[in-house]
């Protein structure tokens, strides 16, 4: 069984974008198996139909008001970066309308909802391929696996939006009485739920460098504190999901392929810039192809 695993990264996913449409479409590889968190979620389930053109069409035109209905910060550029600061006006917002997160992402439940068709996912669930996506239960404290083949429409929709809402930035989800949120809380790169499924040769595209270049800014409020320290967190979840994953395939005698960023995407996740976007799923592509390539030689 093949399976393709695409790890969360928020706005990166359009790297990924470009890798899979390069594996798919240029070398033909036809996948039983996709499993998603975060980012990764938002991209399987029309990889897995091949609607490539579709799902890079999302990825290179979205921006802040696509994902957020009330959004927690302000975006400035100064000297050509971005820099973040608090919305004291939008945070004090959404917690005075009792909301749990510092944000609302509901307009990207509905982007989803737009995107996704009902007649796409009968056509998944009726068909040969599983696409599975993942979240995480605050309130069973565990990580849960979503499979298109035992969910409802409307289910299956809030679970993609679920597995994307990073904390507490973006919503926190009340369903089936439990409270969700983004499945890299628990899992970044789930390899190793592809293995238990049965993957036996698996692609795995990892929206970080394989090795740290990165020296954090100093924290200048606390809402850079509280975001440099939900990616901290994040960035270990994914070195440990890697090693397990890797130890798990050596054990079960999987193929597997790593794709990493072969560069710093961006320090913030979070800033969904059509542009920029649209220049790292070119550079996803590219990168698959150079790898293809270099391997052959």
């Amino acid at each position: 069984m093949r399976a393709l695993v695409i790890s969360g990264g928020g706005s990166k996913g359009a790297f990924a974008g470009g890798v899979a449409q390069f594996l798919i479409q240029d070398l033909g590889k036809q996948y039983d198996l996709f499993v998603g968190t975060s980012t990764g979620s938002l991209l399987v389930s029309h990889l897995a139909l091949s609607k490539i053109e579709e799902i890079k069409k999302l990825y290179t035109s979205v921006n802040q008001s696509s994902i957020f209905r009330n959004c927690p910060f302000i975006i400035k550029k100064k000297r050509g970066y971005n820099t973040i600061n608090i919305n004291h006006f939008n945070v004090l917002k959404n917690l005075i309308k009792g909301r749990k997160s510092f944000g609302d992402s509901r307009n990207l439940r509905d982007l989803i909802k737009k995107s996704f068709s009902k007649e796409y996912f009968k056509r998944l669930q009726n068909g040969n391929i599983d696409v599975v996506v993942t979240v995480t239960n605050l309130s069973a404290n565990e990580v849960e696996y979503k499979s298109i083949k035992e969910c409802m429409y409307e289910d299956f929709l809030d679970w993609i939006w679920i597995s994307c809402n990073y904390p507490p930035f973006m919503s926190l989800v009340r369903k089936n009485n439990c409270d969700y949120v983004d499945g890299g809380l628990g899992s970044m790169v789930p390899i190793e739920e592809a293995i238990k499924r049965g993957a036996t040769e698996i692609d795995v595209i990892i929206l970080e460098t394989e090795v740290n270049y990165i020296n954090r800014m100093p924290t200048k409020n606390p809402f850079s504190l509280i975001t440099n320290m939900v990616n901290f967190m994040m960035d270990q979840i994914e070195k440990q999901n890697i090693r397990i994953g890797k130890f798990k395939a050596s054990q079960k005698e999987v193929t597997m392929d790593l794709y990493y960023t072969p560069t710093i995407l961006t320090t913030n996740s979070l800033i969904f810039d059509n542009e920029k976007m649209t220049k790292w799923w070119s550079k996803g592509y590219e990168f698959a192809e150079q790898k293809h390539t270099s391997n052959r030689l």
